[in-house]
């Protein structure tokens, strides 16, 4: 046996010792991450756009510990939990940005992963539907063809990316999934819309009629 074989394997432990530590370290902060996005997102929801900001606030200082963990350890930072981590806050952070009607920040402003970006922007589209969803069982049509603009743009956007699934992280699926939450928004809310239009008509017609003229007299 050479001489140096114990010592290689000291050293090889050593080594794996402290890439395990920081492993462990960074893994739960990318589950808290994610925590605090999916409730900013649902803060978000209920228009509680303080308590959003501040969830994204934790979120993001998560992310930036988990970068400084594994600086040394570049393997693990790309295993996929801290880019799992960053397209939840690439999602809840231009969802926030969406309903406030606020310019998107962009990957290098959140120092974050492009394909991590693209589809947590992607996947931001799903909230906005169901915001608008929301928005419409309360009788608000306003912003709604707002919205969808806003869902067109992203789809639009993410057609334009074409490169393969190992560099963008299966973004051709999130593009997939945003066509169909897309047209199925836009024909949600084109019936909304007729519908609405009707009643309207409907009430308009039984105002004008003249027993109901002379009922409100």
């Amino acid at each position: 046996m050479p001489e140096n074989v114990d010592s290689i394997g000291q050293s090889a432990i050593e080594y794996l010792t402290l890439k395990h530590a920081a492993r462990e370290l960074a893994l739960p902060k990318s589950r808290a991450a994610i925590r605090c996005c999916a409730n900013s997102i649902r803060a978000t929801h209920r228009q509680e756009f303080e308590r959003a900001s501040e969830l994204i606030s934790q979120a993001a200082a998560l992310i930036s510990e988990m970068a400084s963990d594994l600086r040394e350890h570049q393997d693990i930072y790309f295993a996929g939990f801290v880019q799992d981590a960053q397209k939840e806050y690439a999602e809840a952070v231009t969802f926030r940005a969406f309903v406030r009607h606020h310019p998107l920040p962009s990957f290098e402003d959140l120092s974050i992963s492009v394909a991590a970006y693209l589809n947590g922007l992607g996947e931001a589209v799903g909230e906005l539907r169901r915001y608008v969803l929301d928005q419409l069982r309360r009788g608000n049509f306003a912003d709604g063809e707002v919205f969808l603009s806003y869902m067109d743009d992203v789809y639009a956007l993410l057609t334009t990316i074409d490169f393969p699934d190992a560099i963008t992280a299966g973004l051709r699926r999130t593009t997939d999934a945003t066509r169909g939450i897309l047209e199925k928004t836009r024909g949600d809310l084109t019936t909304a819309s007729i519908q609405h239009q009707l009643q309207r008509s409907l009430e308009a017609v039984r105002q004008a009629l003249p027993g109901q003229r002379r009922g409100s007299e």
